[in-house]
């Protein structure tokens, strides 16, 4: 991989990172517990709480999606940045410029 390639990558990581910040911020704020005096009617309420456990299932996925973002920024000035793990070849750029935080090529993540 190119520098040129890593440090467009670099940036894509640090906004796709400022990106899911915001987002596990307004996550935060639609997960807060339903008051139980709640003025809702129990279809509603119902509701709810399907969005609530919705909201939460997101807001699980978005942490672990920052985790591997910081992680790849912490990775991406090693020579093995780009390589997959699985079959050691280079990772393509379309894919790492879509997923900067690949560790596996398109043919070992489909193998999983």
């Amino acid at each position: 991989m190119t520098t040129k390639e890593k440090d467009t990558l670099k940036k894509k990581i640090e906004e796709d990172i400022i990106h899911t910040q915001e987002q596990i911020e307004s996550l935060k704020e639609k997960v807060k517990p339903i008051a139980p005096d709640c003025s809702l009617g129990r279809l509603t309420r119902l509701e709810a709480m399907g969005e609530l456990h919705v909201n939460n299932k997101v807001l699980d996925e978005s942490r672990i999606h920052l985790t591997r973002l910081k992680n790849a920024l912490v990775r991406i000035d090693k020579p093995m940045f780009g390589i997959c793990i699985e079959c050691e070849e280079n990772i393509g750029f379309g894919r790492m410029s879509i997923r900067p935080e690949s560790v596996r090529c398109v043919e070992c993540a489909n193998n999983l």
